[in-house]
């Protein structure tokens, strides 16, 4: 789709987002150690699962706010809360304050916009844009999120470690201003309720508890279940990029050269950040397109294996080659699944109940997410090396019963098979 025949929704929003992301991605990387900096590791741990928590209760009610609501009142309602928490933000950092309680609570505001954000953003293009032409749109979204993935940590390493007040301010601005173009320049999409719907409107407590039986879907399914599980499993390694991974490299990797460079734990974090983000951007279709050649089976179960083989290596070294070299591994699992794994969710799902698989399938990121901030306590209980071992062997888990799925997922299909042909 040309840029040419792009609404202008779509083009504001793009350019809006991305500025979002920019800022957000120069601080995002650096808040666990922050947080284990200022506040301890148990306790940052702690407190990151319980934002996570939060932000996976406001992406469960997003979509519904949404479709309730408008798109363009929870997109500017969510990015207007979103700037008066960096205002807070900056202030907990500022030369006359300093509170990383008070930055907890404001990153967390943060979070939850963004998943309130988010579900609205995602349901304007689908309302825009045709469906034989959404792929692409999604796709040059997705790619200037993996722009800022690359570049922000590298800005950000310089500035939220030595600027960061003034960092957080020019996030304040930024933040205001989109805010403003997203409410004078963007229109409302939200499709036109039905007259018998309008009347059938449920209160709170119905919808959360038609959630929750929409999400025990996840206990019927036996293939799906070990899908779900499987997803959490392995997400305990991806998850640990800004967590993890940002303490290990803070506290274990010295100064050292690297090309000529002087480099210390906090820049190389940085880097490899932006390593993943160029990687994804650069070679994800490619990837996609060798990997469409393979049994489904074998990428699952390769990946979760890739994921485990890149976290020995991260525990295993302090160099910088031995770092990059692990991020390509960590990288190239992540993207061989990319292209398959909502195709998969398809072929489970009934026709009927796509829409709960669906949304059920989100359970693998939103429940890894909240758990994966124990492993920075962890480090302090076990040390380094029994964490990172201990989320390889999630990882292998994770393939197992990947191996186990496909099994069932096959003996499924037969039998299936097997009825028709008998009628």
């Amino acid at each position: 789709m040309k840029w040419s025949e792009w609404d202008r929704n779509l083009k504001v929003r793009l350019i809006g987002e991305w500025c979002f992301g920019l800022f957000f991605w120069m601080f995002f990387p650096f808040m666990a150690i922050y947080f284990s900096d200022t506040l301890g590791k148990t306790a940052a741990g702690a407190l990151l699962v319980l934002s996570q928590l939060l932000a996976v209760a406001a992406n469960l009610v997003g979509g519904y706010l949404a479709d309730t609501f408008g798109r363009k009142k929870m997109m500017v309602i969510s990015a207007l809360l979103q700037s008066l928490a960096f205002v807070v933000f900056a202030v907990a950092n500022s030369p006359w304050l300093e509170s990383p309680l008070l930055t907890f609570l404001a990153f967390t505001v943060v979070s939850v916009m963004g998943s309130f954000y988010y579900p609205a953003s995602s349901a304007m293009v689908a309302d825009i844009v045709p469906e034989e032409k959404q792929n692409s749109v999604f796709a040059i979204f997705y790619t200037a999120m993996n722009i800022n993935v690359v570049i922000g940590p590298i800005i950000g390493a310089y500035f939220f470690f030595h600027y960061r007040f003034e960092l957080l301010l020019a996030s304040v601005v930024v933040n205001f201003a989109v805010t403003w173009v997203l409410y004078h320049f963007v229109r409302e999409t939200l499709p036109p309720k039905p007259a018998v719907e309008k009347e059938q409107s449920i209160s709170w407590s119905t919808f959360a508890v038609q959630q929750v039986k929409n999400y025990s879907v996840i206990f019927k399914d036996r293939v799906f279940f070990l899908f779900v599980v499987s997803g959490i499993l392995v997400a305990q390694t991806f998850t640990q990029m800004d967590l993890l991974l940002a303490v290990y490299i803070k506290e274990m990797v010295q100064t050292q050269t690297f090309l000529h460079f002087t480099i210390n734990g906090e820049k190389l974090f940085s880097w490899i950040i932006a390593e993943n983000g160029f990687i994804v951007a650069l070679f994800t279709v490619y990837v996609t397109k060798l990997t469409d050649r393979l049994n489904e089976r074998v990428i699952f179960i390769l990946s979760s294996i890739t994921y485990g083989v890149a976290m020995i290596i991260f525990g295993n070294t302090v160099s910088v080659w031995g770092m990059v070299i692990a991020m390509g591994i960590f990288t190239l699992a992540e993207i061989m699944v990319v292209g398959i794994q909502n195709s998969f969710v398809a072929k489970l799902a009934p026709e009927h109940m796509r829409g709960q698989y669906f949304a059920a399938a989100t359970l693998r990121w939103s429940i890894g997410r909240t758990i994966a901030p124990i492993a920075i306590p962890m480090t302090a209980w076990v040390g380094y090396t029994w964490t990172f071992y201990s989320i390889v062997a999630l990882a292998f888990l994770s393939a197992f019963l990947y191996h186990v799925m496909f099994k069932l997922f096959y003996q499924k299909r037969t039998e299936q098979l097997n009825q028709i042909v008998n009628g």
